[in-house]
């Protein structure tokens, strides 16, 4: 039976994550209020910031940036998106 959550960016109860997704308070947090709906958007959308911003991760300026980026993703707050990036339309 799955664990079930009410998703902080979705506002409503989905599937939560099996495990936190890392350790610490942080990550915790995360397992408490994020379902995997969101968390799967968020490594999406995190690939792709990191690719077209072409971010250093050994860096800590862009691991940062990275965090502050998940967070307002994950709370529905306006989040950095790539340039140019167009989302795909649903009316192909």
């Amino acid at each position: 039976m799955s664990r079930k959550v009410i998703c902080r960016k979705y506002q409503k109860e989905l599937e939560g994550l099996d495990m936190p997704p890392f350790p610490g308070p942080k990550g915790q947090a995360i397992y408490a209020d994020v379902s995997k709906q969101a968390w799967q958007a968020w490594l999406s959308h995190q690939t792709m910031l990191i690719n077209e911003k072409h971010l250093n991760l050994m860096d800590m300026t862009a691991r940062t940036y990275l965090s502050e980026q998940m967070e307002k993703f994950l709370s529905g707050e306006d989040y950095d998106a790539a340039e140019g990036y167009v989302p795909p339309s649903d009316q192909d």
